[in-house]
């Protein structure tokens, strides 16, 4: 089992939610670190933890970002990170699988299933090895204390309820340490 680590620089974390009833808005989280424990051949042993940085929010709108960063939303003060640990990784295909794990935002922890897909694996040209990733899921931003709303004099609601989250992963294979020799 290798293990790896998320390449930051080549990392993405992104999240869409419905607004107004009417159209998407995106973001994504720009600062997001982990390790992944990894062996193609055997992927139901593989392992995953994430954390990402809560203050990387954005969306393109400085106030929007600023909004979703205060105590109606993720409330980055008191909960600086959110996290993603494995529990289980079930193959659903050759390159894909569930990967179910329990996710923390403000504090709250709660199970998620991420429909993945594995990219492959490739010898970079910095020497070292990376492979990639793909991944999608959706939340109930309430099931997180997210529960902050305008209701609309049309009907409905400002800000949706569901959360899509899309993960784009390269993720660097660690070095195994050279054996001294023996002397």
């Amino acid at each position: 089992m290798a293990q790896f680590n998320l390449d930051p620089a080549h990392t993405s974390v992104a999240f869409s939610a419905r607004h107004m009833m009417v159209t998407t808005v995106r973001g994504q989280f720009q600062k997001a670190s982990g390790t992944l424990d990894f062996d193609p051949e055997n992927p139901t042993n593989a392992s995953v933890e994430v954390n990402i940085d809560a203050s990387s929010l954005v969306s393109g709108v400085i106030d929007r970002d600023n909004h979703l960063r205060g105590t109606d939303f993720l409330d980055i003060e008191t909960y600086p990170n959110i996290t993603f640990k494995s529990t289980q990784i079930e193959p659903t295909g050759n390159d894909t699988a569930n990967i179910i794990g329990d996710l923390t935002i403000r504090g709250m922890t709660r199970p998620v299933t991420i429909k993945a897909e594995y990219l492959g694996q490739t010898n970079s040209p910095f020497g070292d090895v990376r492979a990639g990733f793909s991944g999608r899921t959706k939340i109930n931003r309430e099931d997180y204390g997210l529960t902050w709303n305008m209701g609309l004099e049309a009907g409905g609601v400002l800000v949706g309820k569901e959360i899509t989250i899309d993960l784009d992963v390269e993720a660097v294979k660690v070095a195994e340490p050279v054996p001294a020799a023996a002397v």
